[in-house]
């Protein structure tokens, strides 16, 4: 009417019109009450508003809201259509009605509680312009689902409960005058219940995001976060207690949720309840409350306490001496450090601990802090590491309220400083894979192959663009590393089964990128109808045996049909370009460095041509090179070599293609002179650097698996089984084929194995060389734990006696024939 709105269609005045209406708490959720109020947010999206008169805009709208609710609010002959509130809005003392999207969007971003995050848990577009309130809560995501777990909403949550409590519930279960929404065990504690979790978890887990109060406890109970029985007795409860609140409310109409005091009202509510009296209302609701109260006291009031001994004071200039005596006590050597750089902190020196709130939480850990680091081999070295940590952290509190909620979380992150160094720069650069030690499973082995490509899948599915993926695949791939780093420092897994672990994490976010990488190129280049480009894994990868520190080597295989001279996009490349920059883009999604890190270093010098050939080989070209021009080395290669993605048809055909070359027949003296020079070469190229130098060292790692690829490469003609890319599996493929002893096989194996335990965790907790004489006794005896030795002499004994044995095999199968050879005949 005043013209300050232009509409598109006046029988459609709602669509495009940029007036949003949501639905908040019960209306949001569609659980209202038979008598509820309703909690509406009223805004307005000024770039979506058709107007000549933007400056009046906020006018027309907080009058288009007040005559809404007061529409609905009004009494009538006929009654009323809801009572409304409307304080839910940003900062409701300080703004009209209706918000504009810009206002609330700023509001959430720099002011938003935890509160309202649990608010918008329930938040949905019901009327107005449908499509901006929509797009309103999709930017509102990221502030209502934080991307890391947050246990600083859990204190902030429970304070809001406590008020209640404080102001209008009661402390204690009672039947008569008790408040069943807001008194204890009510209503209010199953929703907080299940809304704090939600909170702290729902950022990474989108299918927890329920509105609903029973589908979010079940959605808690299916992954693991709440035990079916305590959701079963949840729901149990909320669905009887919102069946009395209905039956209260519709006596008079009246929105209470208190049960009469006296017995004769009383006794009527149990009647329309469907009791037969008051003792069997009683008998029903009580247990009900009492679930309730237990199970919500067990996730807010029960929390490990947080201790530690002695007097520790760090305030003031001056050293406290009863800290200082404290400290010493405590085990470590030199105690002025510590006190100096927890006061440092105290003062907000690092950018963690800048706000007051983190000091605050920081201040309580610290006793506890400083006796898990005083357990370590060496609690200064510990703490300077926690110190290194501390100081990269972009903010504290998030993580500060994480060790206070979880103090065994504090104390694997202070064994991390102590015992695994490598471990513990991970950590630091990582710091949102702490998220993931909460979880259930966490020390259980990782899940198949197949179920991790489904949880990869659904964490993918949250990406909104490209960079999205990538900083999604980094996050899930570091949490799962880090997962399997954790278990072998604790030795819950064995060397082998790490191996496996690591490398099905590795082809489960390759596969899962591929694709993701070929549709981003294609919006530039089109495709290449019925072409397709696999990726074959060599190495540790290919054969399963990945440590901590592995990179990838990886080829590129690519078939074209014939007659398509290019692809189908704006900026057409023939197939060679194509699949060349096509891996290439896909090279550079793997090693890129985000914010959230980069996933692997790739090698591609196993090439056909190495460093000088394509980047990607046509089927043809790669089967052409290994029949006719491969080096011995190369074929030593290919007998790890996996498809691990690609199209299943093309994968099978280079697979076809791989197994003819390692099958072809081969000059046993050949094959002898090639592999025992080149690991001569080897041997002067990179000498070991001491006894613990797994991979080069004399009967090491090269020594096993160049016997078993040597014994591959010559049997393979005759007995294709012994073609296995794990060398584990291989040696006893070879034994059983008859190509080897039996008790040569088990000599080798069980020095392989060893050799990957000490590997796998020299990888995980060193940086460089390991020096015996010089590493804490904490890493000697994590060393020695997870290869299953009672000491680390032990160890060393094992290691010593394994690499005699092994080299010895090597000699008597390889270097000795070889050097038995007759010379080489030389063209004159």
């Amino acid at each position: 009417r005043a013209g300050v709105i232009e509409l598109d269609d006046l029988t459609d005045a709602e669509t495009g019109s940029g007036f949003i209406v949501l639905g908040m708490g019960k209306l949001g959720a569609r659980e209202l009450n038979y008598s509820s109020d309703i909690d509406l947010i009223l805004l307005y999206d000024p770039d979506r508003v058709r107007t000549d008169l933007p400056h009046k805009l906020q006018r027309r709208f907080t009058r288009l809201a007040r005559n809404l609710s007061g529409l609905l609010a009004e009494r009538t002959v006929d009654g009323y259509v809801f009572r409304t509130d409307l304080r839910l809005r940003p900062d409701p003392g300080a703004t009209p009605p209706a918000v504009s999207t810009y206002a609330a969007e700023s509001y959430y971003e720099s002011m938003g509680q935890n509160w309202e995050r649990a608010a918008f848990i329930k938040a949905r577009a019901i009327a107005g312009d449908l499509a901006a309130g929509a797009v309103f809560l999709d930017r509102l995501r990221p502030f209502i689902w934080r991307k890391h777990l947050d246990f600083a909403a859990i204190d902030d949550i429970h304070s809001i409960k406590r008020q209640i409590m404080a102001q209008r519930g009661h402390r204690a279960v009672q039947v008569a005058g008790h408040n069943i929404k807001l008194g204890r065990g009510g209503i209010r504690e199953i929703e907080f219940f299940a809304q704090t979790q939600q909170l702290i978890r729902g950022g990474r887990e989108p299918s927890l995001r329920q509105s609903g109060t029973c589908a979010a406890l079940r959605a808690l109970a299916h992954h693991g976060h709440t035990p079916e029985a305590t959701a079963t007795d949840l729901i149990d409860a909320y669905n009887f207690l919102r069946m009395v609140e209905h039956r209260l409310q519709m006596i008079d109409d009246q929105q209470t949720q208190t049960l009469p005091e006296n017995d004769e009202d009383l006794a009527a509510v149990a009647a329309f309840c469907g009791f037969e009296s008051i003792a069997a209302f009683s008998d029903t609701l009580r247990p009900h409350l009492h679930a309730v109260e237990r199970h919500y006291a067990g996730l807010f009031e029960q929390a490990p306490a947080l201790g530690g001994p002695g007097r520790l004071a760090f305030t003031g200039s001056e050293h406290d001496p009863e800290t200082l005596d404290t400290i010493r006590e405590l085990g470590f050597a030199d105690p002025e450090p510590v006190s100096s750089l927890v006061r440092a902190w105290h003062h907000g020196r690092y950018r963690a601990t800048r706000s007051q709130r983190a000091r605050e939480l920081l201040t309580e850990l610290t006793p506890v802090l400083l006796e898990a680091l005083a357990k370590t081999a060496n609690p200064n070295v510990a703490f300077a590491k926690f110190d290194e940590f501390l100081a990269r952290l972009p903010a504290g509190v998030q993580l500060f309220s994480l060790f206070h909620a979880n103090p065994d979380l504090l104390r694997l992150v202070t064994e991390i400083m102590g015992d695994a160094p490598r471990l513990a720069d991970h950590l630091s650069q990582n710091v949102a894979v702490l998220d993931a030690v909460l979880s259930g499973e966490f020390y259980d082995p990782l899940p198949e192959p197949a179920a991790l490509a489904e949880d990869l899948g659904a964490v993918l599915d949250q990406a909104r663009d490209f960079q999205d993926v990538l900083d999604l695949t980094r996050r899930w791939t570091n949490d799962l590393k880090f997962r399997v780093g954790v278990q072998m420092l604790r030795a819950r897994v064995e060397a082998p089964a790490a191996g496996r672990a690591l490398s099905d994490v590795a082809e489960t976010v390759l596969s899962a990128l591929l694709p993701k990488v070929a549709e981003e190129f294609a919006v530039g280049h089109g495709v290449l109808p019925e072409g397709g480009m696999t990726v074959v894994a060599l190495g540790r990868l290919g054969s399963r045996e990945m440590t901590m520190t592995s990179d990838l080597d990886l080829l590129f295989v690519y078939d074209a049909s014939e007659g398509v001279d290019a692809s189908n996009g704006p900026k057409p490349l023939t197939p060679a370009h194509y699949y060349a920059r096509l891996s290439q883009r896909f090279l550079n999604a793997v090693t890129a460095l985000t914010g959230e890190g980069r996933l692997y270093e790739v090698d591609m010098r196993l090439r056909p041509s190495g460093n000088k050939g394509p980047i990607a080989s046509s089927l043809e070209a790669f089967a052409r090179y290994h029949k006719e021009s491969a080096w011995t080395w190369e074929r030593m290669a290919l007998t790890r070599a996996r498809v691990i993605c690609g199209p299943e048809r093309l994968g099978r055909t280079t697979e076809a293609a791989i197994h003819s070359v390692l099958t072809e027949g081969r000059d046993p003296d050949v094959l002898l002179r090639d592999i025992a020079t080149m690991r001569e070469r080897i041997a002067r190229e990179h000498p070991a650097a001491s006894l613990w130098d797994a991979k080069y060292c004399p009967g090491g790692l090269v020594d096993i698996e160049f016997v078993c690829q040597y014994l591959q490469l010559r049997h393979a003609s005759e007995n294709d089984n012994v073609l296995r890319a794990n060398t584990h599996d291989a040696l006893t493929a070879v034994a059983e084929a008859g190509f080897l002893p039996p008790s040569t096989a088990k000599t080798l194996t069980g020095a392989l194995v060893l050799w990957q335990k000490v590997q796998a965790m020299l990888r995980l907790t060193v940086a460089g060389a390991f020096d015996e004489e010089g590493a804490p006794e904490g890493q000697r005896r994590a060393l020695a734990r997870f290869a299953g030795m009672t000491s680390f002499e032990d160890l060393r004994d094992a290691v010593v006696d394994a690499s005699d044995w092994a080299r010895a095999v090597f000699e008597e199968i390889l270097a000795g024939p070889a050097a038995a050879l007759p010379p080489e005949k030389t063209d004159e």
